[in-house]
């Protein structure tokens, strides 16, 4: 099968990086390096023996991690790189990375990575790599150019980065776990596109695999199985629980006692998960037990019955748990069961329980374990357990918690125990109650032992540590039969059918493990591992080999490392590892050590047993996998799986059914004995029988993969996942499926496909056979073998053959197209022969008609022309006479304006001179007004000073200021009790108003209750009234009858009377009671008066409270700061010496310190009344002078200010005040609360859009006022404190700034500097209050911008869904072909009316003077909600998706754009390209010749915001109302919808809906950056604060 030794191979043209023809390359190759063509991807490679594996290795392939390297290496060798070439090299970190030959010296390559680093490298050591891959990966790794690991792993890792989780290699499937939920993946819709697709025509998917094992079972009825495979943590139960939702979605309608068996088969992996599953290193739900699941099936495919089998619990998890792992989860839930199931189990906090504090972790992150109990008994109830049965479960568990907690110390005898302590006797006596047996008979059974001689029954003690093992054995015993209960109990209440013949496995279980603690369990998972790695080199491998063997075909074995030799090291009797296990089990006396002994002896030779260096007593296994080192030192313990008599008499005897159930009576002969038995030995049974079952069917695999430790999603460890391809033989599996004859077909299919490659073979009487070999040789191909029913080509030569057959159709297509248009070409030249001589005759009689027109029109012109001069004149001589009348007129006019005119200047100048003269002596006023001020402040400051200079010469007396404080001290005290006092008042009050409001309430009910009676009496009176006259007789009667009782009459006649008079009485008691209950409604409105008139008296004493409060608290700031200032005053210049050393200032804390020595210096009290007296006068006017101007400005600010120009002058009014206040520099102050409840009170109306303009146009400027100002201080993070400095209040600022001033300064322009510093704009150091006032201006700015956008939002609302129900409401005025002009005028006007309501909205913000770029964003988003709207009903409302609404649609968006042009890029900005997504889909909609369009046009030209969702939703939802057109062609609707299953597993992409953005899109820096500097020196305040003195610092300054 190939070249003869020494044959030189054919030249091989290379191509270079560019894809151009490089060098020829000849290479010497002999017979053992075969030639191997991979679609156009040429190379060498070096194999010895060639064999074709038609599917891939789920269960670790049974080749050495090395020796499938250099097998790959191998291949890579002769592969030809060139400078240029891209390729991969191996990396330590990523495990592969991609770079380019930058030079070839030798054997070795300079590669330039990717990362910037630069690598030696060997050429075997160099991969090439495929720059044509498809930048999402291939669903099947067998379609890849370069089969090598590199490209493999590239291929996974571009796909997961999709979240593309499974992927094909063959017929095996790949599951990358996502650690994410994926539900767009399982649902409805996507098993019904996998139901009966054939394999591999849809995305990779589990239901797939699903999908063919199901088939494979209806039409072969043979039973198959699925192998999910893969190490902890990659995803295999949750591959499980798919598969059988699939299988119970294709085959579920059997039901049972009102449950479908499918139900009861998913509702089982709660229950099982709770009790078999626990957390590990590497998974917080690894399943600690093997499980396969038969699903059966009846002759119709449905579900008849089902079966779980388990295999190997880790029972040593129960009693022992290593850090930070976990215990069984049932164990955590009962725990955290509610209160009353906890009281009646005895249980509490999992941290004082033995068995589960031995590790740390008793909690998982994101799972609660309350909920998870609750689930887990509805759960148990779905499967059939009973609450009784429930409450025993639990029961049981619960004891074997308790048990864990009975410690044993040594007895009095020699080598007795006793129990510990009295909380091992609570314990133990909580776990006889709860298993429901002797207590004494507990304890004598964990600390006794019964052996049996001929001759006695001897009771023998036990020692603490035997006594330690005797209770773990118990629980470990009485876990694992309650766990086989529940699987026994799931099987029979879902029910077996016995008469199935077909079934369907899935086996889950435990992937291969190797830790740094290896111990017994992972010794039996490994040889479980091992054993399934040996069933599959047996099914695929040996089944592959038959296929070849059958057909007779020439081929030979592939090499490989058989995994025989483990299996018989650990299995094989009687000298296998199990054995040995076993033997020294039986042993009493055998310890680890010895254990370790004895193998280390049997097998020392043997090439997979490796003794370690450094540890006596470990050893060493060379798996499939890789080596791996277990402990032994728990191995003989973990073995052990014999039941002791005592445990199994005591809990036979149980008073509870269900314990009892659990051990029931053993034999005579094994009763009074323990017997013996071996978990390694029980395991080999159970996993002989579940490779006899695997034998028996026909397996499908499923490979899970981890792709991080982390257990976190999106992240993929190429480091990680390469090791486990490895151990996963992925690809080898890979690479062998190439290398044989992957692609075979039976003569007939072949014949019937590539006939047409040797019609005259065909026509020939040739076998089928000898056909098939005349046309492979006639087209050269070389490699191929004939079997005896089937063609078996190489790799690439299916690809090759189908190049050639395209040939040969196109050529043959090409012949036929020649002919037919050859015929085509010659009719239209006949009939172009005929059309041109009947265009001719035609074109001559119209030469002739137009001569004669030519003519008539001529001799009509003369005439016309003749008349036309006539009115030409007559016009002309009309004109002049006008134009004369009309200057006659224009100049008498003409002349009355001027004398107008001269008298209305006369009256305009007298005005002006009365106006400048009044304005002259106003100025004049004003100056003297200042001037007088400036003498009496000059006046004053003179004044202040000499009181100064008294202060000081009384500073230095201490006794004065002893006094000065404690008469401060008092005032404090009395304000403190006012304060007190107005609380108190403020209670009365409350409790009065209280009062005072029940009163009314209740005289309100009796009045009310008094009306309603009224009512009730005036309603019977009047009905007995007209009861009674209705009663009464007639009083005339029409008849003439002879009155021969005049008696009766008159009694009759009073008896009217008498019904008249009540009659009005009650009239009048009814007038009365309507009076009186006017009167008590007045007096109730006259009462509700007083009680808002209270409520406001409230409120103002409310008001009066907090600034009683504020005063105080600046009266103790000011207190603070005369202390302050007297003390600092006095040394400066009056004190002496010894006075300075008697009063000093602390430079750390800021107190002041008196000498006590110097007490006797203090002058006479007298001084000290003077100084109070001069403290108190400034503090009061000042503080009450700061709360007039904040109230003063919080009144001017709660009015409509106005605009200077641009410019709000209310923020301006606001920034200045502040920064004239040093506001933003105080640690506390209210005006900052004061002006944010303002603009909130302003704004609670939302729907004046006029009012909610004006403050965003306020908010926003001074906030960025404020951005362009204020800077965080080092403390401003900090909380307000109580301390301030003597800057902090109005009064010590300005006796700084007195202090500050040189005396002979004027102070004027002191001031006047001041004045000039608020016109600037300057950096302020913020405190914590200004800088919490601007993070609230900032969520204000926001809140009245989403205010105003949403009020925009409903206005338009309405007429968008009038627009949208346009189609609907207009479809009667439609006509086909055409749409009558007032058809549209109606639903046009909607769009006018949108039109309308936009101008509103944008002239109110222009009038306000919002930002532009606030006023942007508006309309940007306000016109993606038009986009979503329109959109989204086009997409959900097929009358909608039509060609009329199309045009409609289309003419509203006309009036949009006009818009956006008119209001102009300053205001619009991009809010037109918010239109994109209904812009493209109308043009979609309008365009003519839809099915010529292909998808590409669709979606690249005309619509490429679209998703192909979007697309595929408007192409099939299209219909033509007007013309009758057809939407796109069947193929590109196919094509689509080719892509959206392709893109199906993408979340995002599922919704063609569009989502409306209602989030706030700017922050502070963008209207910082957005908005110019803004000038406010020359606001002018407003009226009612422009007189105040206070505010004198607002006028604008001349220069």
């Amino acid at each position: 099968m190939g070249w003869e030794d020494g044959e030189k191979t054919p030249g091989l043209r290379l191509l270079d990086n560019r894809g151009r023809s490089g060098h020829p390359l000849m290479a010497s190759i002999d017979r053992r390096t075969p030639f191997l063509s991979l679609g156009d991807c040429h190379f060498v490679y070096h194999f010895n023996r060639l064999f074709l594996v038609r599917g891939f290795l789920v269960k670790k392939f049974i080749i050495k991690k090395n020796y499938i390297k250099n097998l790959l290496q191998k291949t890579g060798t002769t592969i030809n790189i060139i400078v240029g070439s891209h390729v991969w090299i191996e990396d330590s970190a990523v495990s592969w990375t991609d770079g380019r030959v930058t030079k070839i010296t030798g054997q070795e390559a300079e590669i330039q990575t990717t990362n910037g680093k630069t690598v030696i490298e060997k050429l075997s050591k160099i991969y090439p790599k495929d720059m044509e891959a498809p930048p999402g990966g291939v669903d099947d790794m067998t379609k890849l150019s370069y089969l090598h690991e590199p490209g493999v792993l590239q291929n996974l890792s571009a796909r997961y980065e999709l979240n593309e989780i499974y992927t094909y290699t063959g017929n095996i499937l790949i599951a990358v776990n996502p650690f994410q939920r994926l539900p767009h993946l399982y649902d409805i819709h996507m098993m019904e596109q996998y139901k009966g697709a054939p394999f591999g025509e849809l995305s990779p998917h589990v239901f797939a695999v699903a999908d063919v094992a199901y088939r494979a079972m209806i039409n072969e009825g043979k039973s198959n199985s699925i192998l999910v495979s893969g190490e902890s943590g990659a995803g295999k139960t949750e591959t499980t629980k798919m598969l059988m939702r699939y299988l119970a979605y294709m085959g579920g309608r059997a039901a049972t006692e009102g449950r479908t068996v499918e139900q009861q088969v998913l509702e089982s992996n709660p229950v099982l998960e709770a009790f078999g599953n626990a957390k590990t290193v590497r998974n917080n739900n690894s399943s600690r037990f093997g499980k396969f699941v038969e699903i059966q099936f009846d002759n119709k495919g449905r579900i008849s019955g089902a079966a779980i089998r388990t295999y190997l619990l880790e029972r040593s998890r129960v009693c022992q748990v290593s850090d930070p792992e976990r215990n069984y989860h049932c164990f955590y839930l009962l725990c955290a069961a509610p209160p009353e199931e906890i009281e009646k189990y005895k249980l509490g906090n999992p941290r004082s329980f033995h068995y589960l504090n031995q590790s740390n972790c008793y909690e998982l992150a994101g799972v609660s374990d309350a909920k998870e109990y609750l689930a887990t008994r509805r759960a148990m109830e779905i499967v059939g357990i009973s609450t009784q049965e429930q409450d025993a479960i639990f029961r049981v568990v619960a004891a074997i918690l308790h048990l864990g907690n009975i410690n044993f110390a040594k007895g009095q005898e020699i080598d007795s125990s006793v129990l510990k302590d009295e909380k091992s006797k609570f314990h133990l006596k909580i776990t006889a109650e709860l298993l429901m047996c002797d207590p004494q008979a507990l304890e004598d059974a964990l600390c006794k032992r019964v052996m049996i001689t001929p001759e006695e029954v001897i009771r023998r003690p036990l020692d603490p540590v035997a006594a330690t093992g005797s209770r773990d054995a118990l629980a470990k015993t009485v876990y694992s039969r309650l766990f086989d209960w529940l699987v026994d109990k799931i099987n029979s209440s879902i029910g077996q059918d016995v008469k199935s013949k077909s079934l369907i496995g899935v086996l889950d279980i435990y992937g291969f493990e190797s830790f740094i603690t290896n111990s017994f369990e992972q010794f039996c998972i490994n040889f479980t591992n091992e054993k399934l790695q040996q069933h599959f080199n047996q099914h695929v491998f040996k089944m592959e080999q038959e296929e070849y063997t059958k057909e007779e075909i020439d081929w030979s074995y592939i090499e490989f490392v058989d995994n025989q030799d483990v299996l018989d090291l650990i299995e094989k009797k009687p000298g296998g590892i199990i054995a040995l296990l076993d033997e020294a089990c039986m042993f009493p006396k055998s310890t680890y050590e010895t254990f370790s002994q004895k193998l280390y002896q049997t097998f020392k030779t043997h090439k997979r047993f490796v003794k370690p260096k450094l540890s006596p007593t470990d050893f060493t296994i060379s798996h499939y996998a890789g080596e791996v080192q277990y402990q032994s030192e728990q191995f003989l313990d973990k073995n052990k799986d014999y039941v002791v008599a005592e445990h199994q008499e005591l809990l036979s005897d149980s008073k509870c059914p269900f314990v009892s159930g659990l051990f029931p009576p053993l034999p005579e002969d094994t009763s009074k004995s323990s017997k013996f038995s071996s978990i390694g030995a029980r395991f080999k049974l159970q996993l002989q029988s579940l490779m006899e079952i695997l034998n028996s069917t026909e397996p499908h695999y499923i490979r899970c993969v981890k792709p991080n430790n982390l257990l976190k999603p999106a992240i993929f460890e190429n480091v990680n996942v390469m090791q486990q391809l490895r151990c996963g033989g992925v690809l080898e599996a890979i690479r062998i499926s190439c290398a044989g004859y992957p692609t075979r077909r039976t003569f007939y299919e072949f014949l019937h496909r590539f006939g047409i490659l040797a019609p005259e073979v065909l026509e020939g009487n040739y076998d089928e056979k000898v056909a098939c070999g005349k046309i492979l040789e006639k087209k050269g191909l070389k490699g191929w073998q004939m079997g005896k029913t089937k063609v078996f080509l190489r790799a690439g030569q299916m690809a090759e053959l189908d190049a050639r057959r395209a040939e040969v159709l196109g050529n043959a297509a090409k012949t036929i197209q020649r002919q037919i248009r050859t015929h085509i070409t010659h009719k239209r030249f006949v009939a172009t022969r005929k059309a041109s001589i009947l265009v001719q005759s035609l074109w001559r009689r119209r030469l002739a008609q137009k001569l004669y027109e030519h003519m008539r029109k001529e001799s009509a012109a003369i005439k016309m022309q003749k008349n036309f001069r006539c009115y030409w004149a007559k016009n002309k001589y009309t004109g002049l006479r006008v134009s004369v009348l009309v200057l006659q007129t224009g100049l008498r006019a003409m002349a009355a304006r001027d004398d107008f005119r001269f008298r209305k200047q006369t009256k305009a100048s007298t005005e002006i001179q009365a106006q400048w003269r009044c304005h002259k002596d106003h100025s004049y006023h004003k100056k003297l007004r200042r001037a007088s001020i400036v003498t009496q402040t000059r006046w004053r400051g003179r004044v202040a000073r000499k009181e100064l200079r008294k202060l000081k010469m009384a500073a230095r007396e201490t006794g004065a200021l002893k006094e000065a404080k404690d008469k401060l001290e008092k005032k404090v005290e009395e304000l403190t009790w006012r304060l007190q006092l107005e609380k108190r008042l403020r209670t009365d009050l409350e409790e009065a108003k209280a009062q005072e409001i029940a009163k009314l309430q209740s005289s309100l009910q009796v009045l009310q209750n008094k009306v309603n009676e009224t009512n009730e009496l005036l309603a019977k009176e009047r009905e007995a009234m007209k009861k009674a006259i209705e009663e009464a007789p007639p009083i005339i009667k029409e008849t003439t009858v002879l009155v021969q009782d005049t008696q009766k009459v008159d009694s009759l006649t009073a008896e009217v009377e008498q019904l008249k008079a009540s009659l009005g009485s009650e009239k009048e008691r009814a007038d009365d009671s309507l009076r009186k209950y006017g009167e008590e409604q007045k007096k109730s409105e006259e009462k509700q008066r007083k009680l808002e008139g209270i409520e406001e008296k409230s409120r103002h004493l409310q008001d009066h409270l907090n600034r009683l409060e504020e005063k105080l608290s600046n009266l103790e700031s000011e207190n603070q700061v005369l202390r302050q200032q007297a003390v600092s005053m006095a040394p400066n210049k009056f004190l002496s010496g010894r006075s300075r050393s008697i009063v000093h200032r602390s430079s750390d804390s800021g107190h002041i310190i008196v000498d006590p020595k110097s007490s006797a210096d203090i002058h006479s009290s007298s001084s000290v009344k003077e100084l109070s007296e001069l403290e108190d006068k400034p503090q009061r006017s000042l503080n009450e002078k700061q709360q007039e101007n904040q109230e003063l400005l919080i009144r001017c600010i709660a009015q409509h200010l106005g605009f200077a120009g641009s410019r709000p002058v209310a923020a301006c009014i606001i920034y200045k005040c502040l920064l004239q206040w040093r506001s933003f520099e105080v640690e506390r102050t209210s005006v900052f609360d004061r002006i944010i409840q303002t603009i909130g009170h302003a704004i609670e109306t939302q729907e004046d859009n006029d009012v909610l303009a004006y403050w965003l146009s306020n908010a926003s400027t001074l906030l960025l006022l404020l951005q362009r100002t204020l800077k965080a201080s080092g403390a401003a993070g900090m909380a307000p404190q109580r301390s301030r400095s003597s800057s902090a209040s109005l009064f010590g600022r300005m006796a700084q700034s007195f202090r500050g001033t040189p005396q002979g300064v004027n102070l004027s322009f002191a001031n006047g500097g001041l004045v000039g510093g608020v016109d600037t704009l300057r950096q302020v150091e913020a405190k914590y209050p200004a800088l919490l006032f601007k993070q609230q201006l900032t969520a204000y700015v926001e809140k009245i911008y989403g205010m105003i956008r949403d009020n925009l939002k409903k206005d338009i609302s309405p007429l968008l869904g009038l627009c949208i129900q346009a189609p609907r409401t207009s479809r009667a005025s439609l006509i086909k072909g055409a749409i009558r002009p007032q058809g549209l005028s109606a639903p046009i006007a909607h769009w006018q009316g949108i039109v309308r309501s936009l101008w509103s909205f944008l002239n109110t913000l222009k009038g306000n003077h919002v930002p532009p770029f606030l006023v942007r964003k508006v309309f940007t988003q306000i016109f993606s909600f038009i986009n979503v709207q329109l959109f989204n009903s086009l997409l959900l409302r097929r009358e909608c998706c039509s060609f009329s609404n199309g045009e409609y649609v289309k003419a509203g968006l006309a009036e949009l754009e006009h818009w956006c042009y008119k209001a102009t890029d300053e205001y619009a900005g991009s809010a037109w390209d918010e239109l994109k997504h209904i812009r493209q889909a109308i043009g979609f909609l309008v365009i003519h010749q839809k099915p010529k369009k292909t998808l590409d046009e669709i979606s690249h030209d005309l619509c490429p915001v679209l998703s192909i969702q979007q697309l595929y939703r408007i192409s099939t939802m299209y219909w033509d109302d007007k013309y009758g057109t057809h939407s796109v062609s069947p193929d590109v609707i196919s094509n689509m919808r080719v892509l959206m299953t392709e893109d199906s597993n993408n979340a995002v992409s599922n919704s063609f809906l569009l989502d409306d953005d209602s989030s706030i899109p700017f922050s502070v820096d963008d209207i910082s950056k957005s908005m110019e500097q803004i000038e406010i020196s020359d606001i002018e305040p407003p009226l009612l604060i422009r007189e105040n003195s206070g505010f004198m610092f607002l006028l604008p300054r001349s220069d």
